[in-house]
């Protein structure tokens, strides 16, 4: 089916990026060592950040691998409040935010494109975690409130070995406070802001920490927040910001603590977040266009979209664990149980959707324009089960073991209304039509119906061992065992539809991925780490094209592709971490060496899109993050990455142009450059204040939405909809390569020592209108736009420590 092609380049890019890595390494060690005391430690410095990435407590400089982490202060000082505005400050770590809850994380350059909302059996490429629980799941990762976290962890790189399936770029992980026995504190927080000049937004938020005698702990969380909107609707359910939205949850947790070995940490976690509407932006849409004439025409502006019916998005989230510690002498025992519900709407006006297929059916205008609701619902119910021990002695040799079982029941509907379709279906295509295509879906007025229950059961069995050959040299090597079964039973009906009846799918995988690690203390300032490691994510079956909808190229070019094969990562990398009076320097450089990556393709007028294994792929690059205090108060902040993330097999014909799956062209959603810069800088104001400033930069490259979008681009959509007087020939040209943008976040306020802080911030004060995805409706027949970035944005905001 494919022919590939391996890129003769490849091995001089991974000997490129090695050298590059080496020189990083060998270029900075004198420097760092030549003025170096073994005193000045991190800990001397105090200012030490605990990570638990390799499921025992260590420093970020300790960890011998690339990660990042950004910590409570870090979180509140860039005004960051989504895992996107975090995402900006992280080399190597890309978001693409398709509304809210619907974010898709890349790191590295490990992308499979965009994944909509009709693709429920595509799993996720980076794994989420919050603290021990594993959230991730892909497309809808969870918009978590990053209100009373400890840190958040970036662990790039394949995490396959402690951490599973779905980490095959890399591992998140939301790192909360936990309840602290013998402490009475607390926090409370409100802000107020102004979004696009005209939409006001609020949030309220607390958390206080409750000790129970000496042993024992609440710590409970609570927050409420109003999104203002920043997209105006034209049409009949027009109107102004309509994709402002709430968030509103907590946690409660409590833990026992014996001071004897043992502990007991139970918790609920419920969140539900909910929109008006979507961040989408449209240049051209079935009823709104320039080229109409018997109805009126419209060219929209920026910000802007046409709506028939109003849209919305519900995640409902309830998590609930618990965690058990136990100290068994030179062993440590934990035990993590988790159970997961959400429940998912995306409710969208696709009145252009429906419109654009009755007009190729023949229907009448008042057929054509009636509006459309796809509604998309989730149910989803997860447990799962890890059971691991660790050494926990003084040696040489450190080790952790554990066994892994996850159980995950999704049942995935849509379903379309559209009041009076079914008469108007049965007067141009014939009595009793919508009738004889309903396939026992109750609806006839609904022309597209499917259920899709899944059935995902996984084992796994894993361990890592480190070895101190000397004081400066370790080595790690470990491996995880998976196996996986997954069950899809398949049932459609409508006059779209495939018309599939109880159709039965199973997949099931089973390997085993290895780690090892090298990490030389080079002096112990500079500490030099070699890696070699493998990730892998699950396979599946694409569900059946819309047959009805394609026309005869499209359904000769996609209709062949029924399974996709599991894909795995080898990941080769160097790094360097060094440390020093005032400053602290990391830097990695890698190549990722790609088999059968899971592509999403969007195929064409069937309002389908399929999942695609290409057989061979990379990305590589160089990641580095400085941070810098060269006098007291003054902090700068600087991370960067460059990857090159490429395709490396040419498919066949057609396909090729059809797809952009041809060497050398680029993975689709990341940035082949990212930087952020951040300064601040503290002084006292008086005995008990002081004031500070902050400003920050970030870039993001330009990206490709699809990996098609690189063939034939600009592209000239050719809408082929003789509707409203529109020509045949009707077109909009647009050129597919994202722009790059740059966002400016400014910040100031004052810290008083009774715990109360004031501040103001701006952010993207240059008001740049980032474009963060291309959106098209079958192939650009029903609605063209792009998902696009938060406006110009200014706030205040008070907190209170007691």
């Amino acid at each position: 089916m494919t022919t590939p092609q391996i890129k003769s380049s490849g091995a001089r890019s991974l000997r490129g990026i090695l050298l590059a890595g080496c020189a990083i390494a060998l270029g900075a060690a004198p420097a760092w060592a030549q003025d170096s005391e073994e005193e000045n430690t991190e800990e001397a410095r105090g200012n030490v950040i605990v990570v638990t990435a390799t499921k025992r407590d260590s420093t970020i400089q300790d960890i011998p691998f690339s990660i990042n982490a950004l910590t409570a202060e870090d979180i509140q000082r860039s005004g960051a409040v989504t895992l996107e505005d975090l995402s900006r400050n992280v080399a190597g770590l890309s978001i693409q935010n398709l509304g809210p809850g619907q974010s898709q994380v890349s790191v590295r350059g490990v992308s499979a494109g965009q994944v909509v909302r009709d693709q429920p059996g595509v799993k996720e490429q980076v794994g989420v975690y919050l603290d021990e629980s594993v959230i991730s799941l892909s497309l809808f990762t969870p918009d978590l409130d990053l209100f009373d976290l400890n840190r958040v962890e970036t662990l790039r790189g394949p995490q396959g070995t402690l951490f599973g399936s779905g980490s095959v770029g890399g591992t998140i992980r939301y790192i909360t406070n936990q309840p602290e026995p013998g402490v009475f504190e607390g926090m409370v927080e409100g802000n107020v802001n102004l979004v696009d000049g005209d939409d006001i937004g609020y949030h309220m938020k607390g958390a206080v920490n409750i000790p129970v005698g000496d042993v024992a702990a609440f710590r409970a969380v609570g927050y409420y927040t109003q999104y203002g909107g920043f997209i105006d609707a034209l049409g009949p359910a027009g109107g102004e910001n309509i994709n402002g939205g709430e968030r509103y949850g907590g946690r409660l947790a409590f833990t026992l603590d014996t001071d004897e070995g043992f502990s007991i940490t139970p918790r609920i976690v419920y969140q539900k977040v909910s929109a008006d509407g979507f961040n989408r932006q449209e240049i051209f849409n079935l009823f709104a266009n320039p080229f109409t004439t018997t109805r009126p025409a419209i060219q929209l502006d920026e910000r802007e979209q046409y709506l028939l019916l109003r849209e919305g998005f519900e995640d409902e989230t309830l998590i609930a664990d618990l965690v058990v510690e136990a100290d068994l002498g030179p062993i440590a025992m934990t035990s993590v149980s988790s159970y997961t519900n959400r429940d998912i709407l995306v409710s969208r006006d696709a009145s252009a959707l429906t419109g654009s297929v009755s007009v190729d059916l023949g229907y009448p205008d008042d057929a054509v324009t009636l509006p459309s609701n796809l509604r998309d619902t989730t149910d989803l119910e997860t447990i799962t089960q890890e059971l691991r021990f660790a050494s926990d002695y003084d040696g040489p040799l450190q080790w952790v073991v554990g066994a892994f079982y996850s159980e995950t029941d999704r049942f995935y509907r849509q379903r379309l209304p559209t009041p009076g379709y079914a008469a108007a279906t049965d007067a141009t295509l014939g009595a009793g039509t919508s009738a004889a295509v309903a396939n026992g879906f109750e609806n006839l007025d609904s022309p597209f119906n499917s259920d899709l229950p899944y059935n995902i059961e996984q084992i796994a069995v894993f361990g890592e061992a480190t070895f101190d050959v000397t004081d400066a040299l370790s080595l790690t090597a470990g491996g995880r065992y998976y196996d996986f079964d997954e069950t899809r039973t398949i049932t459609t009906g409508g006059l779209f539809a495939n018309g599939d009846a109880g159709v039965i799918d199973q997949t099931s995988s089973s390997g085993f991925t290895p780690r090892f690690l090298l990490s030389y203390d080079v002096t112990p300032e500079v500490t030099l780490n070699a890696q070699a490691s493998q990730g892998f994510r699950l396979g599946g079956v694409n569900d059946p094209l819309n047959v009805p909808l394609c026309n005869a190229e499209d359904l000769a070019l996609f209709g062949g592709f029924q399974d996709y094969d599991d894909e795995t990562l080898w990941n080769y990398e160097l790094g360097v971490k060094t440390q020093g009076d005032g400053f602290t320097f990391n830097a990695a450089a890698f190549y990722n060496d790609i088999s059968d990556l899971q592509v999403t393709l969007d195929a064409g007028s069937c309002s389908s899109r399929i999942v695609f294994n290409v057989p061979d792929a990379h990305s590589a690059g160089v990641e580095a993050e400085l941070g810098l205090n060269p006098a007291p108060g003054l902090n700068f902040n600087v991370s960067g990455s460059w990857i090159e993330a490429e395709f490396d097999t040419t498919l066949p014909g057609a396909l090729a142009e059809a797809t952009g799956i041809r060497e050398g062209n680029r993975l689709p959603s990341v940035p082949e450059f990212q930087l952020s810069a951040s300064g601040s800088y503290e002084w006292p104001i008086s005995d008990g204040a002081e004031a500070y400033f902050a400003a920050s930069f970030t870039h993001v490259g330009s990206r490709f939405t699809q990996p098609a979008d690189q063939e034939n681009n600009p592209r000239t959509f050719v809408h082929g909809l003789p509707f409203g007087g529109a020509p045949a020939d009707a077109s909009t040209t647009v050129d597919l390569l994202l722009d790059d943008y740059q966002l400016v976040n400014l910040s100031a306020g004052i810290d008083f020592d009774s715990g109360l802080s004031l501040s103001i911030y701006a952010n993207n004060v240059f008001d740049e209108n980032a474009l963060l995805s291309f959106d098209r409706e079958r192939g650009g027949r029903a609605r063209l736009g792009y998902r696009i970035g938060t406006p110009r944005t200014f706030g205040a905001t008070v907190r209170k420590e007691f």
